[in-house]
């Protein structure tokens, strides 16, 4: 009778939804530190190839990331000479506001608008003495707005050439109408 009763428990646990995100408690201030302090140190260890602080200012969760497995992970946008120091100074927007995961977390993701591209983030954060701390980080390039649909190309009507061109009526070109001089020009 136990094993069901277990069983039965076990059950209605292993259908309860996860409890949904809730909003974090953190103010823009708050915000555009995490994110801009986030950003400008990848974009520190991306410009020096040395991704220990990068490391060190993370969660212990995101600590256990070697220096060099940093340096592997970011190696793309390294090469690729993406500069994030616009981040300083562009509010960012953001499309996923901070809230709380189930797991503890803060994540929040948003996006740089600038021009020719965006820089797009997904960051997480965990509580570390009080602290959040870096624990997940996600950096790609996107488009900086709505594109326009490429338009096709126009369709090139063969025109036939008339059998007999003297039969056909000739347009004639209209006189342009008169234009007073302007009143302040010296006559």
């Amino acid at each position: 009778m136990l094993a069901a009763a277990l069983t039965a428990a076990t059950a209605g646990h292993a259908e309860t939804p996860p409890p949904a995100p809730k909003p974090a408690q953190i103010d823009r201030n708050g915000v555009l530190m995490l994110v801009r302090s986030s950003l400008l140190a990848l974009d520190h260890a991306n410009k020096t190839g040395n991704y220990t602080v990068l490391r060190d200012i993370g969660a212990p969760g995101f600590q256990v990331n070697s220096a060099a497995r940093l340096g592997e992970i970011f190696a793309k946008l390294r090469n690729d000479n993406l500069d994030l120091s616009g981040v300083a100074v562009i509010d960012p927007q953001l499309n996923l506001l901070p809230q709380i995961e189930a797991n503890g977390l803060m994540h929040m993701a948003g996006f740089f608008p600038s021009v020719p591209s965006q820089v797009n983030f997904d960051l997480a954060f965990a509580p570390v003495n009080g602290q959040w701390r870096l624990f997940g980080i996600s950096v790609s390039i996107g488009q900086s707005g709505p594109a326009a649909p490429t338009p096709p190309e126009p369709h090139v009507e063969q025109k036939q050439i008339p059998a007999h061109p003297a039969k056909q009526p000739v347009a004639a070109a209209k006189p342009a109408p008169a234009t007073k001089p302007p009143e302040n020009t010296p006559k």
